[in-house]
């Protein structure tokens, strides 16, 4: 029987701390978080919200999804089952339906999601609608997307989105960003 565990992002944002060579504090005033806190994530004593996440990544210029696929071992075959919750975000509202460091990250957004931040990423993205509705802002254009809709932003694109619909069920798939080090 396969067992899922929670992933441990603390191993991941020390390593990538210390390879830029910051300090506690320094991250925290980047990211508007105290030290004690981010002492307490590194340790794994306390699990980030995805939106707290999403400000260390900030503060360390990683993604969320990249730190995320870095605290996981890698799998060559990996299930994950629609019930399992042990990747959640605290709020419950995402959740990583590849885990590990792999080529490809798919995360699973539900209910609401609002468009307080840009996003650019390196490599393509695909956005799949399963359920509910998104606004996709992508290039000065506004997209909105329903059910069974599905996007694709070229690398490079600047885009942000928000639900439209409390019950939004949104995949998002990408290209990973650390794919630079694998062929070099």
């Amino acid at each position: 029987m396969e067992t899922a565990k929670t992933p441990r992002v603390g191993a991941a944002v020390r390593r990538r701390r210390r390879a830029l060579d910051l300090t506690l504090a320094e991250v925290g005033r980047r990211s508007g978080l105290s030290s004690p806190f981010l002492s307490q994530i590194e340790n794994d004593r306390a699990r980030p919200s995805m939106v707290s996440l999403q400000r260390i990544a900030d503060a360390l210029g990683t993604t969320a999804v990249q730190l995320l696929a870095a605290s996981d071992e890698t799998r060559t075959v990996d299930v994950v089952r629609a019930g399992d919750d042990s990747g959640l975000d605290r709020e419950g509202r995402v959740r990583p339906v590849v885990r590990g460091r792999h080529q490809l990250h798919a995360l699973e957004f539900v209910g609401r999601h609002e468009a307080d931040r840009e996003f650019r990423h390196r490599y393509d993205e695909l956005m799949y609608v399963a359920d509910g509705a998104v606004e996709v802002e992508a290039d000065g254009r506004l997209h909105r997307l329903e059910r069974g809709d599905s996007l694709l932003l070229s690398g490079g694109v600047r885009h942000r989105w928000r639900t439209t619909d409390p019950g939004s069920r949104v995949l998002v798939v990408a290209i990973g960003e650390h794919l630079e080090l694998l062929g070099t």
